[in-house]
């Protein structure tokens, strides 16, 4: 990948304030583009920012609420105050309460809901209404990329909510990828595997976890690195082409 695959584009990523969107961010940035990071951790979002600067990218840090329309608003105002007209978003944010759906109760089925298909909505509805007013049916420049889960696709016990979820994020995307088609906006959806996290690595120690590591082909979880590829293939100018698309890295996790 060129160390400039993403010159001259503006960047917003949700949820990036650890995990994927922190790497996402970082890659975006190395990739040649402005950067802006958004999520609800301020501290966590302006040391990532720092991290960013000091390898010489361009960030900006803004507190949002993706569940929020008037917090999704401000930031793309925000953003473009600071770098110009956003035309590459990154759709990150997301939230799980894990648990048998028996003992699942009403206010945790609203909260994953919320965060993680309300505020993809939300998220991706602002920037492609800006997009458009940008000029996208012109340059078909503008990119969007949908984080859901192979949980989408298959089943995953204890997971009914997220999963869930996740599986309307992806119908979501392939409906906006085709309303927004005539509009210069390409709208894809990246599903990853079982990547090894702080938050799983305690899991994946147990007995429980290793069995899940064993039932899968390659026996191993993916890395940190095991998206870039992928994420800014989808995010740059190399999918003019690719729109509607679902792509699935998970190292052959759900074979």
């Amino acid at each position: 990948m060129s160390e400039m695959l993403m010159a001259g584009r503006t960047a917003l990523i949700t949820g990036a304030s650890s995990g994927l969107g922190a790497r996402f961010a970082h890659q975006l940035a190395a990739a040649g583009a402005r950067v802006v990071l958004t999520a609800r951790r301020e501290e966590l979002l302006a040391e990532r920012c720092d991290a960013i600067r000091a390898g010489g990218g361009k960030a900006l840090a803004v507190a949002m609420d993706v569940t929020d329309e008037a917090s999704v608003q401000a930031a793309y105002d925000r953003a473009e105050a600071m770098f110009g007209p956003v035309d590459t978003i990154v759709a990150n944010a997301g939230m799980n309460i894990e648990g048998p759906a028996l003992d699942v109760d009403a206010s945790a089925f609203d909260s994953v809901l919320a965060v993680n298909v309300r505020g993809a909505f939300l998220t991706v509805r602002e920037g492609a209404r800006r997009m458009i007013a940008a000029g996208s049916p012109e340059t078909r420049r503008g990119r969007i990329v949908l984080i859901s889960s192979i949980t989408a696709q298959s089943v995953s016990p204890g997971l009914a909510l997220y999963s869930a979820s996740k599986a309307a994020v992806l119908q979501l995307g392939r409906v906006l990828a085709r309303d927004w088609a005539n509009k210069g906006v390409n709208v894809n959806m990246l599903c990853p595997g079982y990547i090894e996290t702080d938050l799983n690595s305690d899991w994946f120690n147990t007995e429980g976890g290793r069995k899940q590591i064993a039932k899968w082909p390659r026996r191993r979880l993916m890395g940190a690195d095991s998206l870039d590829g992928a994420l800014l293939y989808l995010a740059s100018d190399a999918s003019a082409y690719v729109t509607g698309s679902v792509m699935t890295v998970d190292d052959g996790q759900s074979l």
